[in-house]
Parts: C-alpha cells; sequence; structure tokens
C-alpha cells in the first residue's frame, strides 16, 4: 500500500511539473488570462509577513481575474535544499483583493471560502519567508486561473493543486528580497 502511494505521489509530481513548466497556451474557448494583474504592495517582504514578524500572509490584489477561481503558490527559488513551498491555495472564488492575514487552516471561511494545502515546513498555511543568513532569495507568487473549483482535500501538497486537470498559468511575479 505505501508503494503504492508513493508511485502515485510521484506520477502525480511529474504531472504538476509539467502543468507549471509547458503550461498550455490559451485556446479559443478558454478564457483569456492575458489581462491578469497581480500585486502585493511592496518589494521587499514587509516584517510582519516573515517569520520575524508575525509570519502572516500578504495582502494579494487580483485585478482582471476571468475565471471561476483562482490558485496560489508562493516558492522560494533560491532555498538550499532547492525550491522550497511556502503557501498553497486554492478554490479562492473571483475577488479583487485576498486580504492579509488568512487563518492557517486547511478550509477556511473568511473572508472567502477556499482550501490551503500543506507547505514545505510541513504545515497547512502560509509560512513566511525565513531564509538563512547569507544570499538574498527570491519568491514567486504564482497565480493561477481555474476554470472549476478544485476537488483537493485541505492540507494537499503544491503538486497535487497542479495535477489536477483546468490548470493553466497565468502571471508570474517575481519578488526579490534579502534577509540576512
Amino acid at each position: 500500500m505505501i508503494k503504492i502511494a508513493k508511485d502515485l505521489e510521484l506520477i502525480a509530481m511529474a504531472a504538476f511539473a509539467c502543468a507549471v513548466l509547458f503550461c498550455p497556451g490559451v485556446q479559443a474557448a478558454e478564457t483569456d488570462a492575458t489581462n491578469l494583474v497581480v500585486k502585493l504592495g511592496f518589494d521587499q517582504f514587509p516584517v510582519e509577513n516573515t517569520c520575524d514578524g508575525a509570519d502572516v500572509s500578504p495582502e494579494i490584489e487580483v485585478q482582471g481575474l476571468n475565471a471561476s477561481s483562482l490558485a496560489i503558490i508562493v516558492d522560494d527559488v533560491d532555498a538550499p535544499s532547492g525550491t522550497f513551498t511556502h503557501w498553497v491555495i486554492w478554490n479562492i472564488p473571483p475577488t479583487d483583493v485576498i486580504p492579509g492575514g488568512i487563518a492557517e487552516s486547511g478550509t477556511v471561511a473568511d473572508p472567502f471560502p477556499a482550501r490551503q494545502g500543506t507547505n514545505d515546513f510541513g504545515e497547512i498555511g502560509y509560512a513566511g519567508p525565513c531564509p538563512p543568513s547569507g544570499k538574498p532569495h527570491r519568491y514567486f507568487f504564482r497565480a493561477y486561473g481555474l476554470d472549476e473549483m478544485l476537488d483537493l482535500p485541505a492540507g494537499a501538497a503544491a503538486w497535487a493543486a497542479g495535477a489536477k486537470t483546468g490548470i493553466w498559468c497565468t502571471t508570474l511575479l517575481c519578488l526579490r528580497t534579502s534577509f540576512m
């Protein structure tokens, strides 16, 4: 049973990699995501959004979303062990603003219904930057417009969110921040 689960995990991880790395072009019948704009309102993480502060999720402004739902995955691409996921949240209904301070629970009820996954700290919900001292780290906020709500259990990993059908790449916002 464990080997089967591990094999399924590897297949799902491969599917997510394909979904992220080889996002298909928008077809004529699909929602056009070229007008999606994601804004964070900062160039460097405020202390309150890091492990040195309250460690709460940042506010994210979303403009031009023309999809049934939204998913956000936040990664540190400069982590010593490779890409490190800080936040996975999906089934966000269309909204102009994802407020900061989303509760760290698998199922979110307020300010909107959504589900959150397990980050690479092994926790559900947002866990802010906390890199070792040294060179600056880059954090990628990936926003995905979804044509339907994902049927994933709360606590799923980032690769599971990407393995579901109906996901297409929309916007990539890269922040360069330094914590020494």
